[in-house]
């Protein structure tokens, strides 16, 4: 196997996950901040230009973070972050993608339509119109979940690559000006216990270090 990574949300999240798991994969360092990941050499590996990436052992090629864990869990089921059932497999499956469409992708397409326009313009088809209603988006999306957060983890008792997804994405953010609200109780010690983990430390990538 073959990891195709960068600096950034997404490849922190895949990152963490392997950190958590234990697992080692070779990683190739793709530069996004120079455009790497939208050039022809990559998008051959990606052709959706998205960082990261996974060749798996037979050759093919896996993108989209919740897809990617999901495989190395199964690869490496020892200390799942899955589920160890169908059941709770769903449900990391259904937070997931609920951070997707309610939180972390409105985060970040306020981000590339806002403060990141300059490097994206060229690249995506951006709305810089809608940054700010997509930052605010990601902000009632973490006041919708505040009073869901009752349990130590997104899912009660039990630690699962949705909180791996949500912890990367709310980190990266937080630099860039989306903050978590501090009267969400919840959501800030959650927060606070997630940044404590060592898988946070292991994961920070080189150029940040």
């Amino acid at each position: 196997m073959k990891l195709f990574s960068s600096v950034g949300p997404n490849p922190k999240v895949v990152a963490m996950f392997l950190a958590e798991k234990g697992v080692d994969i070779e990683t190739v360092e793709i530069d996004i901040m120079s455009g790497d990941n939208r050039k022809e050499e990559y998008l051959k590996i990606n052709p959706g230009g998205q960082s990261p990436a996974l060749q798996m052992d037979d050759g093919n090629v896996i993108g989209e973070i919740t897809v990617i864990c999901d495989y190395l869990d199964e690869k490496f089921p020892e200390n799942s972050l899955m589920g160890s059932t169908l059941e709770e497999k769903a449900q990391t499956r259904m937070w997931c993608r609920r951070f997707d469409i309610n939180i972390t992708e409105p985060m970040a397409s306020g981000f590339r339509w806002g403060e990141g326009l300059d490097l994206f313009k060229d690249r995506i088809r951006c709305f810089p119109a809608a940054s700010g209603d997509l930052k605010a988006m990601a902000q009632e999306g973490l006041k919708w979940l505040d009073p869901l957060l009752t349990g130590t983890y997104i899912i009660g008792e039990r630690f699962s690559v949705a909180d791996i997804h949500l912890f990367c994405f709310l980190e990266f953010f937080s630099a860039m000006g989306q903050s978590v609200d501090p009267a969400l109780g919840n959501v800030t010690r959650w927060y606070e216990m997630m940044a404590a983990r060592p898988s946070v430390a292991a994961s920070v990538h080189p150029s940040m270090r």
